[in-house]
């Protein structure tokens, strides 16, 4: 067993808890878990049979499609020794009006932990406060932390440290990068948005990332010029332009975010080491040049694999 695994203290914060947004969680837990999702990635990769949630049941609702999500997930749950369900909006009765809150303590009864992939963040909140077995957030419009946990174990692991780096955001201001903000607070990441005008992330989360960000020394800093952004950056990261849910926009959102694409030419602002990251799907020739993405920068499967490991932490932690 590793230091990681035996930091009792540390794991006893983490028993029962959801995992809904890294806000809820301190420096030293959101590293604890990045730590973890590491030590359970070299376990996997060396063969070593490491399953504390065997005989245990993780429910998993899908009201959003999903590949990485919904393989990472029942994958790691298997890994660990226990076994997931999926469940569709359509296999529930919540598709045909049930409250969440019964649903959720009807599930309870069953499950030892519920992941939920949906649209509204009050969705999961409600489902949280009415369930007794941990709560996993697979992603809201408003957040998606299991990503920017696992983006951070990334950085981790290719540039050895996460102090003092600066990350530049570049592209929709969405649940993506709130959560990247917020995990860049917590770990002492400077990170830089640069979004189109009226496409800023929410202006509550960014004052709630740069409160927290005083603890640890991270800087966060918005702008609409992408050059200024991307400016000696160590990574740089960048998502579709039209999320799930808002692709009716599509057309306005090309034209808006035009001079967003993460090119060659724009790239060669950042550090010339720098990485390049996604967290996928992506759209190659919108958001991001085929060159940048395909290209020496990029570890944007690295980060997809990462969602295994650092999920993995996630249920090992909390059930």
């Amino acid at each position: 067993m590793t230091q990681t695994l035996l930091n009792e203290e540390l794991a006893l914060n983490l028993k029962g808890r959801d995992f809904l947004a890294l806000v809820d969680y301190t420096p030293e837990e959101v590293r604890y878990l990045i730590d973890l999702a590491i030590e359970l990635k070299r376990k996997q990769k060396a063969g070593e049979v490491y399953q504390p949630l065997l005989g245990k049941t993780l429910g998993m609702i899908f009201e959003k499609s999903s590949t990485r999500t919904r393989v990472s997930f029942e994958v790691g749950m298997y890994q660990l020794g226990g076994q997931a369900l999926f469940l569709s909006k359509n296999d529930l009765q919540i598709g045909r009006g049930e409250p969440i809150a019964d649903t959720a303590q009807v599930l309870s009864r069953y499950l030892d932990g519920i992941m939920i992939r949906t649209f509204a963040h009050r969705t999961i909140i409600e489902l949280a406060r009415a369930a007794t077995v941990p709560v996993i957030n697979g992603l809201t419009d408003t957040n998606h932390p299991c990503q920017a946990l696992c983006d951070y174990q990334t950085i981790l692991e290719h540039k050895g440290r996460l102090e003092g780096l600066k990350l530049a955001y570049i592209g929709d201001g969405n649940n993506m990068v709130h959560s990247l903000l917020m995990g860049a607070a917590k770990l002492g990441i400077n990170i830089s948005v640069a979004t189109p005008e009226g496409y800023e992330p929410d202006e509550e989360i960014v004052q709630l990332s740069k409160q927290h960000a005083k603890e640890t020394g991270a800087q966060i800093y918005l702008t609409q010029d992408p050059k200024e952004a991307i400016a000696d950056a160590d990574v740089v990261y960048t998502d579709v332009w039209a999320s799930m849910g808002f692709e009716q926009e599509q057309q306005d959102r090309e034209k808006a975010f035009a001079s967003f694409q993460v090119n060659e030419a724009l790239a060669k602002y950042a550090k010339n080491d720098y990485l390049f990251m996604h967290c996928l799907p992506a759209h190659r020739g919108e958001e991001v040049s085929e060159g940048v993405i395909d290209g020496k920068h990029s570890i944007i499967f690295d980060q997809a694999e990462n969602r295994l490991h650092a999920q993995k932490a996630i249920m090992a932690a909390t059930m």
